[in-house]
């Protein structure tokens, strides 16, 4: 259990409704702990904490990190970027295109930004570029205030492909040349598919410190029970491979 004074000046620094959410829906202290600082943090109302405890935010924040798929510095990123996002509330009817689901993401931009994090500014949609006599758009374009940098997001309604890391380290190189301010950080880029293949994405990635990260998003909240249990998983292989390193 964490001190009793530690827990009462978190509880003092939220409501009564958002503190009467997080101790009766989260299991663990590190949990609890967890959310009481992300809400006094991000001054959440409770229906957006009681959204964010019911998609498993505190539980995709650590499969994140323990699977780093990017050569991006996890130090500094941690919970900026994560590995999958839940996109539950654009209410996408199946089957939809690139198309819907950007105009579904601008209509509830809100929200979308709720899920990605306050900190991501918007920018601008089909962000245009110009390289030589071509013309290039950027699916989504925000700047990261924490990270100071700017941040394209590609859309996709498929698996990651390899070929689509080739696209997002062009968009990248265009951003840094012709619209980075000279006091901002090199852009990143997040590829955001439908699935991905862990193989191929560490194959794709596995030849250069890409700053580009390969994100999954779901139209539909997976269970926390399911999350927590690919949790365990996660630890569990962590274990055995520190048990066999010691062997």
């Amino acid at each position: 259990m964490q001190s009793k004074p530690e827990f009462s000046a978190l509880l003092k620094a939220n409501t009564w409704s958002n503190n009467l959410h997080i101790m009766s829906k989260t299991k663990t202290d590190d949990e609890k702990k967890f959310y009481l600082k992300l809400a006094s943090k991000e001054k959440y109302k409770a229906r957006e904490l009681e959204r964010q405890i019911d998609s498993g935010y505190y539980e995709r924040l650590l499969l994140s990190d323990g699977k780093a798929p990017s050569g991006i510095d996890h130090t500094e990123t941690t919970g900026m970027i994560r590995d999958l996002y839940m996109l539950e509330f654009l209410n996408l009817p199946e089957p939809y295109k690139e198309f819907d689901l950007k105009q579904a993401i601008l209509k509830n931009m809100k929200q979308f930004l709720l899920e990605v994090g306050r900190d991501f500014i918007f920018m601008g949609e089909e962000f245009h570029l110009q390289v030589g006599k071509s013309d290039y758009f950027v699916d989504l374009l925000f700047y990261h205030r924490e990270l100071q940098c700017l941040v394209a997001i590609d859309l996709k309604i498929d698996d990651f492909k390899p070929e689509y890391l080739g696209k997002m380290e062009f968009y990248l190189e265009a951003l840094d040349r012709d619209i980075k301010k000279p006091h901002e950080n090199p852009s990143v880029g997040i590829i955001l598919c439908k699935s991905k293949d862990e193989d191929i994405v560490e194959y794709a990635l596995s030849r250069n410190m890409s700053s580009t990260m390969i994100s999954e998003y779901r139209t539909k909240l997976i269970s926390k029970e399911i999350l927590q249990k690919k949790l365990e998983e996660l630890y569990d292989a962590a274990d055995e491979n520190q048990n066999s390193q010691q062997c």
